[in-house]
């Protein structure tokens, strides 16, 4: 069975962001407008997603 990856892109500045989101950004491994990160597709990660919606591009990978 394929194991299914997600790629998020930080398209939006976290500056006016509170520090609850920022440390969301963080934890999906997000420092940098412009950076990527590829994460496993669990619950855990859909949430914070989900949370952060208007500053991520969200891409689905399957490895």
């Amino acid at each position: 069975m394929a194991n299914k990856e997600i790629t998020v892109k930080l398209i939006k500045s976290p500056i006016s962001c509170t520090q609850t989101q920022k440390a969301t950004i963080l934890g999906l491994g997000l420092k940098k407008v412009g950076q990527q990160g590829t994460l496993e597709n669990t619950p855990c990660v859909r949430g914070m997603i989900k949370k952060m919606i208007n500053w991520l591009e969200i891409n689905p990978t399957t490895k």
